[in-house]
């Protein structure tokens, strides 16, 4: 067997690590199966499962060949494709990471249209609050939040969001709207964070960063809880502003100390190939870029 199917044989684990339902994937026996991997793992040197009464999981470097086997067998899928005349269409897999409450407040209507443009391509959501490895975990696309570090990766930007500090209409009424940091210390806070008794929310006053340290009185076990705790008039909450935007926009928040605010964050959609990027990648990236920086969530003026 070549090494072309015995990478068939390994990535056929990428959707459930069964060596039995890889085998039904690709309509083979088991022992097919079973001895492709054993090949693999001897011409290699390392192991790349872990096996057990309950199944098997993948190893650290049969993680790391995963996911250079389904890069390697979506280029060989696309140069098929082109030299059929395929290329000029958005067809097969597309993996796409982003933070989670991102997606629920912007990408998943984003991704929604995207379909319906491309019914070819199947989409596959993953949610990672810090930057992925796209290279290692086999990601097509991200949408980063925040300061790029370097790599070689294509980055293009999309918008800026921003931590703000917010209260309902009603509850500023009956308390009064504070007007300096100081302020804060005589108001109900609102953590994000369940277990919290203390806040600890940064800002930037004459150019310098300053952090405020004030005793909450409530605290949520999610960042939408605290939001809507905020709206029912409970206190003022500060989280990024891309989940207010609607609550702003609606009247229901109104933001406060904005003189204060640290600077906005970026956002930026990145992606590898750059070029030689597939179709499907190239269509999403031109979509969801165009998309976002239209988006009222990502305007640095955003109210």
């Amino acid at each position: 067997m070549d090494r072309y199917h015995e990478m068939l044989m390994f990535e056929a684990l990428s959707e459930r690590p069964s060596l039995a339902s890889a085998a039904r994937r690709l309509n083979v026996s088991g022992p097919t199966v079973i001895r492709a991997i054993a090949r693999l793992e001897a011409r290699l040197g390392v192991p790349l499962l872990l096996r057990s009464t309950r199944g098997v999981a993948l190893t650290d470097a049969g993680a790391g060949f995963m996911a250079d086997c389904t890069r390697i067998l979506r280029a060989v899928d696309e140069a098929e494709a082109s030299a059929k005349g395929l290329h000029v269409q958005a067809r097969g897999n597309l993996s796409v990471a982003m933070p989670l409450l991102f997606s629920r407040y912007v990408m998943t209507p984003l991704l929604t249209h995207y379909l319906d443009l491309y019914p070819d391509v199947r989409l596959f959501a993953q949610y990672h609050d810090r930057l992925p490895n796209l290279n290692e975990e086999g990601i097509d696309v991200a949408v980063l939040v925040g300061d790029l570090p370097s790599s070689s990766l294509i980055a293009r930007p999309v918008g800026h969001v921003r931590y703000i500090v917010c209260g309902s209409p009603g509850y500023l009424a009956r308390h009064g709207e504070p007007c300096a940091l100081e302020d804060l210390k005589g108001h109900r806070l609102v953590a994000t964070q369940a277990n919290r008794d203390k806040v600890q929310w940064d800002f930037q006053q004459h150019g310098e960063l300053r952090s405020i340290k004030v005793r909450s009185r409530l605290s949520c076990a999610t960042v939408q809880a605290a939001i809507d705790a905020t709206a029912h008039g409970s206190g003022l909450t500060r989280c990024l502003s891309y989940p207010l935007y609607g609550y702003l926009d609606s009247g229901r928040l109104r933001r406060i100390l904005q003189p204060y605010e640290v600077p906005a964050l970026p956002v930026h959609v990145v992606y590898r190939e750059g070029r030689k990027a597939s179709m499907r990648v190239r269509s999403f990236v031109d979509f969801i870029v165009d998309a976002l920086r239209e988006h009222p969530a990502l305007r640095l003026d955003a109210p």
